[in-house]
Protein backbone atom coordinates (compact mmCIF):
# COMPACT_ATOMS: atom_id res chain seq x y z
CA UNK A 1 0.00 0.00 0.00
CA UNK A 2 1.06 3.51 -0.50
CA UNK A 3 0.72 5.68 2.98
CA UNK A 4 2.20 9.24 3.80
CA UNK A 5 3.13 9.60 7.21
CA UNK A 6 2.29 13.41 7.91
CA UNK A 7 4.53 14.35 10.80
CA UNK A 8 8.38 13.73 11.18
CA UNK A 9 8.73 13.33 14.74
CA UNK A 10 9.69 10.48 17.00
CA UNK A 11 6.21 8.56 16.23
CA UNK A 12 5.35 9.44 13.09
CA UNK A 13 9.32 8.10 11.81
CA UNK A 14 8.87 5.08 14.60
CA UNK A 15 5.74 4.31 12.06
CA UNK A 16 7.25 5.02 9.26
CA UNK A 17 10.07 2.45 9.53
CA UNK A 18 7.36 0.22 10.83
CA UNK A 19 5.76 -0.06 7.70
CA UNK A 20 8.47 0.13 5.35
CA UNK A 21 9.64 -3.13 7.22
CA UNK A 22 6.20 -4.08 6.17
CA UNK A 23 6.83 -3.74 2.47
CA UNK A 24 4.73 -0.87 2.16
CA UNK A 25 5.32 2.30 -0.08
CA UNK A 26 6.36 5.40 2.46
CA UNK A 27 6.57 8.95 1.64
CA UNK A 28 7.11 11.24 5.16
CA UNK A 29 6.16 15.10 5.33
CA UNK A 30 7.15 17.60 7.88
CA UNK A 31 6.34 20.98 8.44
CA UNK A 32 10.40 21.82 9.01
CA UNK A 33 12.54 21.41 5.33
CA UNK A 34 15.69 21.99 7.48
CA UNK A 35 14.66 19.04 9.55
CA UNK A 36 13.66 16.82 6.10
CA UNK A 37 16.88 18.35 4.33
CA UNK A 38 19.01 16.94 7.65
CA UNK A 39 17.05 13.62 7.62
CA UNK A 40 17.68 12.99 3.83
CA UNK A 41 21.52 13.66 4.09
CA UNK A 42 22.03 11.63 7.34
CA UNK A 43 19.67 8.90 6.73
CA UNK A 44 18.35 9.22 10.43
CA UNK A 45 16.26 11.33 12.22
CA UNK A 46 18.84 12.59 14.74
CA UNK A 47 16.13 15.30 16.73
CA UNK A 48 14.04 12.20 17.82
CA UNK A 49 15.46 9.20 17.20
CA UNK A 50 19.30 9.24 17.08
CA UNK A 51 20.87 5.86 16.66
CA UNK A 52 17.99 4.31 14.25
CA UNK A 53 18.65 4.33 10.31
CA UNK A 54 16.01 5.10 7.99
CA UNK A 55 14.93 2.97 5.52
CA UNK A 56 16.92 2.94 1.77
CA UNK A 57 13.44 2.96 -0.03
CA UNK A 58 11.62 6.30 1.93
CA UNK A 59 10.59 9.42 -0.17
CA UNK A 60 11.15 12.61 1.37
CA UNK A 61 8.48 15.10 0.88
CA UNK A 62 8.28 19.21 1.83
CA UNK A 63 5.06 19.72 -0.02
CA UNK A 64 2.38 18.32 1.81
CA UNK A 65 0.41 18.29 -1.54
CA UNK A 66 2.62 16.49 -3.11
CA UNK A 67 2.99 14.14 -0.49
CA UNK A 68 -0.30 12.97 -0.28
CA UNK A 69 -0.83 12.71 -4.59
CA UNK A 70 -1.54 9.26 -4.75
CA UNK A 71 -1.11 7.81 -1.15
CA UNK A 72 -3.95 4.75 -0.16
CA UNK A 73 -3.64 5.67 3.64
CA UNK A 74 -2.20 9.17 5.67
CA UNK A 75 -1.02 8.57 8.58
CA UNK A 76 -1.18 11.58 11.10
CA UNK A 77 1.43 12.31 13.41
CA UNK A 78 1.78 15.88 13.77
CA UNK A 79 0.68 17.98 17.81
CA UNK A 80 -2.74 18.04 18.48
CA UNK A 81 -2.49 21.78 18.26
CA UNK A 82 -1.42 21.59 14.67
CA UNK A 83 -3.85 18.84 13.34
CA UNK A 84 -6.50 20.67 12.09
CA UNK A 85 -4.32 22.89 10.09
CA UNK A 86 -2.47 19.74 8.82
CA UNK A 87 -5.20 17.82 7.99
CA UNK A 88 -7.22 20.84 6.28
CA UNK A 89 -5.11 19.70 3.10
CA UNK A 90 -7.06 15.77 2.93
CA UNK A 91 -9.86 17.24 2.20
CA UNK A 92 -10.63 15.53 -1.26
CA UNK A 93 -8.59 12.81 0.16
CA UNK A 94 -10.70 9.54 -0.23
CA UNK A 95 -8.48 7.03 1.07
CA UNK A 96 -7.91 5.80 4.83
CA UNK A 97 -6.66 8.45 7.56
CA UNK A 98 -5.24 6.83 10.89
CA UNK A 99 -4.78 9.65 13.74
CA UNK A 100 -1.89 9.15 15.93
CA UNK A 101 -2.15 12.26 17.89
CA UNK A 102 -3.35 11.55 21.41
CA UNK A 103 -5.26 14.74 22.37
CA UNK A 104 -8.69 16.86 22.56
CA UNK A 105 -9.60 20.21 20.97
CA UNK A 106 -9.97 22.99 23.53
CA UNK A 107 -12.60 24.94 21.62
CA UNK A 108 -14.88 21.87 20.17
CA UNK A 109 -14.24 18.83 23.03
CA UNK A 110 -13.16 16.81 19.98
CA UNK A 111 -10.79 14.14 19.51
CA UNK A 112 -8.81 13.76 16.30
CA UNK A 113 -11.19 11.38 14.49
CA UNK A 114 -13.72 14.61 15.62
CA UNK A 115 -11.42 16.75 13.60
CA UNK A 116 -11.01 14.42 10.68
CA UNK A 117 -15.13 14.37 10.50
CA UNK A 118 -14.65 18.07 9.33
CA UNK A 119 -11.34 17.98 7.60
CA UNK A 120 -11.35 15.15 5.36
CA UNK A 121 -14.79 14.37 4.91
CA UNK A 122 -14.40 12.17 2.06
CA UNK A 123 -11.77 9.80 3.48
CA UNK A 124 -12.71 6.74 6.57
CA UNK A 125 -11.13 7.46 9.62
CA UNK A 126 -9.66 5.36 12.34
CA UNK A 127 -7.09 5.80 15.45
CA UNK A 128 -3.99 3.67 16.17
CA UNK A 129 -3.46 4.13 19.95
CA UNK A 130 -2.14 1.89 22.96
CA UNK A 131 1.22 1.57 25.06
CA UNK A 132 3.69 2.83 22.34
CA UNK A 133 6.64 4.65 23.37
CA UNK A 134 8.66 5.83 20.09
CA UNK A 135 11.60 4.62 20.85
CA UNK A 136 10.70 1.41 21.62
CA UNK A 137 8.77 0.69 18.50
CA UNK A 138 11.56 1.95 16.26
CA UNK A 139 14.10 -0.71 17.98
CA UNK A 140 11.71 -3.27 17.46
CA UNK A 141 11.06 -4.42 21.21
CA UNK A 142 7.36 -6.32 21.29
CA UNK A 143 4.53 -3.72 21.67
CA UNK A 144 0.64 -3.95 21.18
CA UNK A 145 -1.90 -1.77 20.44
CA UNK A 146 -5.65 -0.67 19.12
CA UNK A 147 -6.67 0.26 16.19
CA UNK A 148 -10.07 1.81 16.80
CA UNK A 149 -13.01 2.84 13.91
CA UNK A 150 -16.74 3.01 13.50
CA UNK A 151 -16.50 0.95 10.41
CA UNK A 152 -15.19 -2.51 11.59
CA UNK A 153 -13.32 -3.08 7.82
CA UNK A 154 -11.85 -0.16 8.13
CA UNK A 155 -10.00 -1.34 11.79
CA UNK A 156 -9.35 -4.33 10.34
CA UNK A 157 -7.47 -2.57 7.58
CA UNK A 158 -5.17 -0.49 9.17
CA UNK A 159 -4.53 -3.91 11.75
CA UNK A 160 -3.27 -5.49 8.88
CA UNK A 161 -1.52 -2.17 7.17
CA UNK A 162 0.45 -2.14 10.86
CA UNK A 163 0.44 -5.78 12.39
CA UNK A 164 4.17 -6.80 12.51
CA UNK A 165 5.90 -10.02 14.65
CA UNK A 166 7.05 -6.92 17.18
CA UNK A 167 3.83 -4.67 16.65
CA UNK A 168 1.02 -6.74 17.45
CA UNK A 169 -2.25 -4.71 16.57
CA UNK A 170 -5.87 -5.38 17.94
CA UNK A 171 -9.28 -4.05 16.87
CA UNK A 172 -12.02 -2.05 18.23
CA UNK A 173 -15.04 -0.49 17.55
CA UNK A 174 -15.15 1.97 20.54
CA UNK A 175 -13.48 4.89 18.23
CA UNK A 176 -14.42 7.22 21.05
CA UNK A 177 -13.09 5.52 24.15
CA UNK A 178 -10.17 4.66 22.75
CA UNK A 179 -9.02 7.97 21.89
CA UNK A 180 -10.01 9.47 25.36
CA UNK A 181 -8.16 6.71 26.62
CA UNK A 182 -4.73 7.90 25.14
CA UNK A 183 -5.57 11.61 25.44
CA UNK A 184 -6.29 11.67 29.03
CA UNK A 185 -3.92 9.90 30.02
CA UNK A 186 -0.98 12.42 29.87
CA UNK A 187 -3.19 14.60 32.13
CA UNK A 188 -2.67 11.42 34.75
CA UNK A 189 0.92 11.23 33.33
CA UNK A 190 2.08 14.71 34.59
CA UNK A 191 0.68 13.79 38.19
CA UNK A 192 2.49 10.71 38.26
CA UNK A 193 5.75 12.48 37.67
CA UNK A 194 4.67 15.30 40.16
CA UNK A 195 4.97 12.01 42.52
CA UNK A 196 8.26 11.10 41.61
CA UNK A 197 9.21 14.47 41.73
CA UNK A 198 8.09 14.77 45.11
CA UNK A 199 9.62 11.44 46.26
CA UNK A 200 6.37 9.61 46.65
CA UNK A 201 6.99 5.91 46.28
CA UNK A 202 5.06 2.92 44.19
CA UNK A 203 2.31 2.80 46.97
CA UNK A 204 1.46 6.26 45.83
CA UNK A 205 1.72 6.12 42.02
CA UNK A 206 -0.44 2.65 42.58
CA UNK A 207 -2.90 4.38 43.81
CA UNK A 208 -2.61 7.80 41.73
CA UNK A 209 -3.24 5.33 38.60
CA UNK A 210 -6.06 3.23 39.92
CA UNK A 211 -8.21 6.21 40.65
CA UNK A 212 -6.98 7.86 37.59
CA UNK A 213 -8.17 4.99 35.39
CA UNK A 214 -11.84 5.24 37.32
CA UNK A 215 -12.31 8.97 36.55
CA UNK A 216 -10.84 8.46 32.85
CA UNK A 217 -13.63 5.76 32.42
CA UNK A 218 -16.14 8.11 33.93
CA UNK A 219 -15.81 11.09 31.86
CA UNK A 220 -15.18 8.61 28.84
CA UNK A 221 -18.62 7.35 29.08
CA UNK A 222 -20.32 10.59 29.33
CA UNK A 223 -18.74 11.66 26.07
CA UNK A 224 -20.83 8.17 24.83
CA UNK A 225 -18.09 5.31 25.14
CA UNK A 226 -17.78 1.96 26.42
CA UNK A 227 -16.66 1.09 29.84
CA UNK A 228 -14.64 -1.53 28.85
CA UNK A 229 -12.63 0.01 26.36
CA UNK A 230 -10.33 1.90 29.29
CA UNK A 231 -9.99 -1.49 30.85
CA UNK A 232 -7.64 -2.43 27.51
CA UNK A 233 -4.84 -1.33 25.69
CA UNK A 234 -5.86 2.22 25.22
CA UNK A 235 -6.78 2.88 28.36
CA UNK A 236 -4.72 1.06 31.24
CA UNK A 237 -2.04 0.03 28.88
CA UNK A 238 -1.02 3.72 27.82
CA UNK A 239 -1.80 4.89 31.51
CA UNK A 240 0.85 2.60 32.64
CA UNK A 241 3.34 3.07 30.68
CA UNK A 242 3.01 6.78 30.26
CA UNK A 243 3.07 6.72 34.07
CA UNK A 244 5.63 4.86 34.83
CA UNK A 245 8.42 5.11 32.11
CA UNK A 246 11.65 7.41 31.91
CA UNK A 247 11.07 7.82 28.58
CA UNK A 248 7.21 9.34 29.22
CA UNK A 249 7.16 13.13 28.01
CA UNK A 250 4.55 14.03 30.13
CA UNK A 251 5.60 11.99 33.46
CA UNK A 252 9.25 13.86 32.91
CA UNK A 253 7.77 17.19 32.39
CA UNK A 254 5.53 16.43 36.06
CA UNK A 255 8.89 15.40 38.12
CA UNK A 256 10.50 18.37 36.72
CA UNK A 257 7.34 20.37 37.78
CA UNK A 258 7.70 18.88 41.21
CA UNK A 259 11.23 19.88 41.27
CA UNK A 260 10.60 23.25 41.08
CA UNK A 261 10.36 24.22 37.94
CA UNK A 262 8.74 26.84 35.31
CA UNK A 263 6.48 25.41 32.58
CA UNK A 264 7.45 27.96 30.53
CA UNK A 265 10.99 27.18 30.95
CA UNK A 266 10.52 23.17 30.67
CA UNK A 267 8.14 23.61 27.48
CA UNK A 268 11.16 26.00 25.73
CA UNK A 269 13.93 23.63 26.28
CA UNK A 270 11.81 20.50 25.38
CA UNK A 271 11.94 19.37 21.40
CA UNK A 272 9.01 16.92 21.90
CA UNK A 273 5.90 17.97 22.82
CA UNK A 274 3.93 17.32 25.90
CA UNK A 275 0.35 16.58 24.89
CA UNK A 276 -0.84 16.67 28.72
CA UNK A 277 -0.68 19.79 29.25
CA UNK A 278 -2.80 21.25 26.22
CA UNK A 279 -5.27 18.06 27.27
CA UNK A 280 -5.30 19.17 30.66
CA UNK A 281 -7.07 22.28 29.89
CA UNK A 282 -9.55 20.74 27.30
CA UNK A 283 -10.49 17.68 29.92
CA UNK A 284 -10.98 20.23 32.53
CA UNK A 285 -13.15 22.07 30.71
CA UNK A 286 -15.25 19.35 28.90
CA UNK A 287 -15.72 17.33 32.44
CA UNK A 288 -16.90 20.72 33.60
CA UNK A 289 -19.21 21.24 30.76
CA UNK A 290 -20.74 17.30 31.31
CA UNK A 291 -20.68 17.90 35.14
CA UNK A 292 -18.20 14.58 35.58
CA UNK A 293 -16.02 14.94 39.04
CA UNK A 294 -12.18 14.38 38.07
CA UNK A 295 -10.42 15.59 40.62
CA UNK A 296 -7.43 14.17 39.77
CA UNK A 297 -7.51 15.92 35.99
CA UNK A 298 -8.64 19.09 37.94
CA UNK A 299 -5.61 19.33 40.44
CA UNK A 300 -3.49 18.94 37.31
CA UNK A 301 -5.22 21.82 35.29
CA UNK A 302 -4.70 24.28 38.10
CA UNK A 303 -1.28 23.47 39.06
CA UNK A 304 -0.73 23.94 35.28
CA UNK A 305 -2.94 27.00 34.56
CA UNK A 306 -3.96 28.37 37.39
CA UNK A 307 -0.25 28.34 39.47
CA UNK A 308 -1.63 26.19 42.47
CA UNK A 309 1.42 24.28 44.28
CA UNK A 310 2.18 21.22 43.65
CA UNK A 311 2.13 20.50 47.80
CA UNK A 312 -1.15 22.09 48.41
CA UNK A 313 -2.43 20.01 45.10
CA UNK A 314 -1.47 16.91 46.90
CA UNK A 315 -3.02 17.59 50.05
CA UNK A 316 -6.25 18.95 48.75
CA UNK A 317 -6.83 15.30 46.64
CA UNK A 318 -5.65 13.37 49.56
CA UNK A 319 -8.26 15.19 52.03
CA UNK A 320 -10.82 14.86 50.06
CA UNK A 321 -13.67 13.13 52.22
CA UNK A 322 -14.15 9.34 52.51
CA UNK A 323 -15.84 7.36 49.93
CA UNK A 324 -17.00 3.87 48.68
CA UNK A 325 -14.66 2.29 46.41
CA UNK A 326 -16.25 2.67 42.60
Amino acid sequence: MKVTVLGAGGWGTALGRLLSQGKHSVTLWGHDPAHLEEMQQSGANARYLPDVPLPDDWRIEKEISCAVAGAECAVVAVPSKAFREVTRHLDSFQGIVVSVTKGIEHDTGWTMCGILGVTAPRSKHATLSGPTLAPEVARGIPTACVAASVDLETAQAVQRLFHRPTFRVYTSADLTGVELGGALKNVIAIAAGMCDGLGFGDNSKAALITRAIVEIRRLGVACGAQPETFSGLSGLGDLAVTCFSKLSRNRGLGERLARGGKLDDILARTVTVAEGVPTARSAFQLARKLQVVTPIIGEVYAMLYEGKNVVEAVRDLTSRDSKAED
